[in-house]
């Protein structure tokens, strides 16, 4: 039974460090960097309800409703930002992003 648990949280920490990666090796595409932003929190919320589970706690099933209420926040105010500089600029490219300072 321990085997059961330790690879499912070998699985989440993967999962985390997957999207980590694609943050910070993925210098050009803002969508993929968005997904991998949503992945990272999607694991860190799995991994709370997991051990909230096993633990028999409800406090881990409370912080990933608020993991996904901060994500789901992030993403639309993130996709709107980006639809609006599309219209501004008609390209996504990362490169020209320090060009939004003000």
């Amino acid at each position: 039974m321990l085997n059961f648990y330790t690879s499912i949280i070998t699985t989440f920490f993967c999962l985390f460090l997957v999207s980590l990666l694609g943050m910070f090796l993925n210098k050009k595409n803002i969508l993929i960097m968005l997904m991998s932003l949503e992945m990272l929190f999607l694991s860190a919320s799995s991994f709370f309800i997991f051990s909230s589970i096993y633990l028999d706690d409800i406090t881990g099933q409370i912080f990933a409703i608020l993991i996904l209420t901060v994500a789901a926040s992030e993403s639309a105010i993130g996709l709107a930002i980006l639809v609006i500089y599309y219209r501004i600029r008609s390209t996504i490219s990362v490169e020209l992003m320090d060009l939004m300072k003000g």
